[in-house]
């Protein structure tokens, strides 16, 4: 029943990353899960020094507002200090995750309180972190609701707001001309981004989550060019990795996290290699043809 329990949970965070991960590659954004995973350090050190206490959801509300308040800095050294977006993105997480360090050096210093401890999880230990009703009665572990409440909202929220989301990733200037706001849509999106990376931490541990947001995604977006077929193929490969990333491990007595990563960017190397119409074996032969 553990490995159901893995397998589901990182299968169900694999398709919330991936619905978000397909607009964030479209916006050349791919890279803000990674900036958020370092940024919110202040964040949890804040919320340690407010509460005095060590919660995961003290941590995880601490981390969300941070989380919240990298996107607004991105947003806001790109379109006012001119800086490119990946600029903007590094310049952003390094300075927060400095100020992080800082923080914890000068008060929590004699307090066992860094990422690893207070908030970044391993999904081998998914299963030991149940839910135990007033009854007694034990009703599975807590990622999986907690992923499974994530994937639901972002299920919803693209749903809802395909047509706004689709014309300000495609094509900006229309959408402003319509009267879509880009900027609205944009940090609702960040913030989608941002709840989902921050939640997941805790369960399946912010490498995984940041490899989840860009390899799926990537490999559908080099399988096809319809968008809609894209977020489904991304949804399908997050849980194949999953699924294959989970038995790598077994196999090897190694990581889960590190196994359904490497296997994410295995199914990558394989599109590259043999996607039908952006493959480089494809390519080569078509040109061999003619």
């Amino acid at each position: 029943m553990n490995d159901l329990y893995i397998i589901l949970t990182a299968s169900l965070v694999s398709a919330s990353c991936a619905l978000l991960g397909c607009f964030l590659i479209l916006r050349r954004m791919a890279m803000v899960g990674d900036a958020i995973s370092h940024a919110v350090l202040p964040g949890i050190v804040i919320a340690f020094l407010l509460s005095g206490s060590r919660d995961s959801v003290t941590m995880l509300i601490g981390a969300g507002i941070i989380g919240m308040f990298t996107t607004f800095l991105i947003e806001f050294f790109h379109k006012k200090a001119r800086l490119q977006t990946d600029a903007s993105i590094g310049v952003t997480f390094t300075w927060l995750f400095a100020i992080g360090v800082v923080l914890i050096s000068l008060f929590a210093g004699k307090v066992d309180l860094d990422q690893d401890c207070v908030l970044y999880g391993e999904i081998a230990y998914v299963p030991l972190d149940v839910i135990i009703t007033q009854g007694g009665i034990n009703i599975g572990p807590k990622a999986l609701y907690v992923s499974g409440i994530i994937l639901i909202v972002n299920l919803l929220f693209v749903s809802l707001a395909y047509r706004k989301l689709f014309l300000t990733t495609f094509d900006p200037y229309f959408a402003t001309a319509i009267g879509i706001s880009t900027t609205v849509w944009h940090y609702a999106l960040m913030g989608a981004v941002s709840m989902t990376t921050v939640a997941s931490f805790e369960s399946v541990g912010a490498i995984l989550v940041v490899a989840l947001l860009i390899a799926p995604a990537a490999t559908a977006y080099l399988l096809t060019d319809n968008f809609k077929t894209m977020l489904a193929l991304a949804c399908l490969m997050g849980v194949l990795s999953s699924i294959t990333g989970y038995y790598l491990a077994v196999w090897l007595d190694g990581s889960i996290a590190g196994a359904i990563a490497t296997m994410s960017g295995v199914h990558f190397a394989l599109a590259m290699l043999l996607s039908p119409s952006h493959g480089m074996i494809y390519k080569k032969l078509k040109t061999h043809i003619h």
